[in-house]
């Protein structure tokens, strides 16, 4: 684990935005505090793409309570982090279950930079029209359903539709066909099953866990995955922790454990 510094969220604005466009054309190694955040998202060391899951929560790891209330269980400086996340990747997911439970805008409102193509996995097309993530606006929205399934959805919303396996469709299918259009940085951001989905799948690069100084009890766990039945089997990662005001980031890295994708088949 790399040393901890305070990341403080009130740095300058302008070398945010500064960072954020060099950091979109590839231009090299830039100072502290970013390139040391998110220099490692710049480039895939597996193929080209980058695929970043990235999960709030409290220090006994939930990210809702038991009735599913979320908001907000991490402060400014955390969701600051989210956004400048967004800022940086070509497209950002969500699956259905967010989509209908929390009703994302998927923007970068809290942070200056360009606001990423959204994509929606719904098996079942049971998303409404009226999502915010469906809102006409200056990106592309997407989603990712499965073949057959009728949707009633905008003309310029953009449908993939992919084959499943007991209604779910794996996340490399997913990447690829994002790849094909272009998208090279993809954020995965909740809810807790679709992170897990494309972790358990070996599809992430790095994992983003923001850690708020709370304690919920009884509640939503952050990660869904496969039972072990020793401590020694566990997925064990090289991390990075960096402070953000009074949250600690775990940058995680699963380079190790990343399958193989694909490449992008145009810049975006």
């Amino acid at each position: 684990m790399s040393k901890e510094f305070r990341f403080d969220d009130a740095a300058g604005d302008n070398s945010w935005s500064t960072f954020a466009e060099m950091f979109r054309g590839s231009i090299g190694r830039q100072p502290s505090p970013w390139d040391d955040v998110f220099g490692p998202l710049s480039t895939g060391t597996v193929d080209d793409l980058v695929v970043i899951g990235q999960i709030g929560q409290s220090l006994d790891g939930r990210i809702a309570t038991a009735s599913g209330h979320s908001k907000y269980i991490n402060g400014p400086a955390g969701l600051a982090h989210l956004h400048r996340l967004r800022a940086l990747v070509d497209a950002v997911i969500i699956g259905a279950g967010t989509a209908l439970a929390d009703d994302p805008q998927l923007t970068v409102r809290h942070v200056t930079g360009k606001n990423p193509t959204r994509v929606v996995i719904d098996p079942s097309a049971r998303v409404p029209a009226s999502a915010k993530v469906f809102a006409a606006g200056d990106v592309r929205r997407l989603l990712v359903t499965v073949e057959g399934v009728r949707c009633a959805l905008p003309s310029d919303v953009e449908i993939i539709a992919l084959p499943a396996i007991d209604g779910h469709i794996e996340p490399r299918i997913v990447l690829a066909a994002l790849a094909q259009r272009g998208l090279r940085r993809v954020l995965i951001e909740g809810g807790a099953d679709t992170v897990s989905r494309f972790l358990n799948a070996g599809c992430l690069d790095r994992l983003h866990v923001v850690v708020a100084p709370i304690l919920l009890g009884e509640g939503r766990p952050s990660f869904i995955l496969p039972r072990i039945e020793r401590a020694d089997q566990a997925l064990r990662m090289p991390v990075r922790a960096h402070r953000l005001n009074d949250e600690v980031l775990f940058d995680c890295d699963l380079s190790h454990q990343r399958v193989f994708i694909g490449r992008a088949k145009k810049s975006v």
